[in-house]
Parts: C-alpha cells; sequence; structure tokens
C-alpha cells in the first residue's frame, strides 16, 4: 500500500508548512489527486489517519478532491474526459490524444490550522 508513504510525505509537508507559517498545530489538510494519479481517495484517507498519530497534524482531517482526467483535441479544440482506464481518443471526431490537460495530480491545495 503505497499510500501510507505518500500520506507520510503529506504529514512531513504539511508541518513544515504549518511551522513556517508559525501554527503549531493543523486542523485541515487538502490535497488534489488525479484520477491517474494511482493513489485510492479511501487508502490514502485511511493511511493518513494512522500516519498523522504523534505529529502536528494529529488532529487534522485529510479532504481528498478528486480530479477528473481531461485530454484536450487539438482538432475539435475541445477538452474531453479521458476516464479510467483511460481512453486518449476524442468522442467527437475519433481522433487520438496525446495530450493530458489534468488528472495526474497529486498536491497538497491547503492547510488550515487549528482555531486559536
Amino acid at each position: 500500500m503505497h499510500e501510507l508513504s505518500i500520506a507520510t510525505a503529506i504529514i512531513e509537508r504539511a508541518d513544515e508548512l504549518a511551522r513556517a507559517d508559525g501554527t503549531d498545530a493543523v486542523s485541515k489538510v487538502t490535497v488534489r489527486v488525479g484520477e491517474l494519479a494511482g493513489v485510492v481517495p479511501d487508502a490514502l484517507d485511511f493511511a493518513f489517519e494512522v500516519a498523522r498519530d504523534g505529529t502536528a497534524l494529529a488532529g487534522a482531517r485529510l479532504v481528498v478532491e478528486q480530479i477528473p482526467a481531461q485530454a484536450w483535441c487539438g482538432p475539435c479544440a475541445e477538452e474531453f474526459p479521458v476516464g479510467m482506464p483511460p481512453f486518449f481518443w476524442c468522442p467527437n471526431c475519433d481522433q487520438p490524444s496525446s495530450d493530458l490537460r489534468s488528472g495526474r495530480e497529486l498536491e497538497i491545495a491547503g492547510i488550515e490550522p487549528v482555531p486559536a
């Protein structure tokens, strides 16, 4: 389960960012996870709960924003959903696309300190 190592990295980085802002405790961490990132959101949430114990994020909750995979079709000049498993053919003109616009994200989008 690689989600545990991802959760640990999120906690370490969120802790660094919070301390840099002068915050000792975090109440919420929001992450953006793309559809094609290879991360199972429920497993990440479970791993976060396990890994946060004993850290400045011990009481924090994890909010996962799921980002759909979208590709760009040049001939149609439109984005289209890729889906899972990914299918990189434009549904409008039936042409292949190699321009993935979203869906591979795995990033911290926000950290909220514990209210004073």
